[in-house]
């Protein structure tokens, strides 16, 4: 199924949190293939809520497609669309493939580690916060973060893949919620994101 066939689009809507970072990741991979999907707030807290009949874990996002199936989670996400557009821009085919699916996971591998410390604060007490946990959670991100710092995505002439785009959210993320404290250790990187944000597909 290609991108000419723009009405099966119509029907389709992603349900997610405006601050959900993996939504955001959905959000500028749809805009990158020029998919104009609605998109409909879901709240993860409340039990009557219908995205827990749309995705029995009760997480964002969830693409929810014309003929009932919903699609979950953000990588299954992306995938689908890529194989719907047909050009092979988010996920490139050949030997970059494994490559910019790899980026995608350990990037979202620092989402899930920093939205981790931040539920830790947000839903216990502080005299129950876990200490070797929470740094547990930090040194997945360092080491994230230093990898990358040594191996960039390389961005190609179609526009970003999501290698690229998962990438930035995370560090747009770790901006938003841990006040950009990663900029001053991980200097290539900050000039990375830095050029990404002028390049304009990073805006919504």
């Amino acid at each position: 199924m290609l991108i000419n066939d723009p009405s099966a689009v119509t029907g389709w809507v992603l349900r997610t949190s405006l601050a959900s970072p993996f939504g955001r990741k959905v959000r500028l991979a749809a805009a990158t293939l020029e998919l104009d999907i609605r998109v409909e707030v879901a709240d993860t807290t409340d039990p009557d809520d219908s995205l827990r009949q749309q995705n029995p874990l009760g997480k964002v996002p969830v693409l929810l497609l014309g003929d009932g199936r919903a699609l979950f989670d953000s990588s299954v996400i992306i995938d689908f669309l890529n194989e719907y557009d047909g050009r092979s821009r988010l996920i490139p085919i050949g030997e970059k493939r494994h490559l910019v699916l790899v980026q995608q996971a350990l990037a979202d591998g620092i989402l899930d580690a920093a939205l981790l410390q931040m539920y830790e604060s947000r839903f216990r007490p502080v005299h129950l916060h876990g200490g070797q946990w929470l740094e547990h959670q930090r040194g997945k991100v360092q080491r994230a973060l230093s990898y990358f710092e040594q191996h960039l995505p390389q961005q190609q002439q179609a526009g970003p893949h999501i290698g690229e785009i998962s990438l930035a959210v995370a560090l747009s993320y770790l901006d938003l919620r841990f006040e950009g404290r990663w900029r001053s250790q991980f200097p290539t990187l900050n000039q990375w994101h830095k050029e990404v944000q002028t390049r304009g597909w990073l805006q919504e």
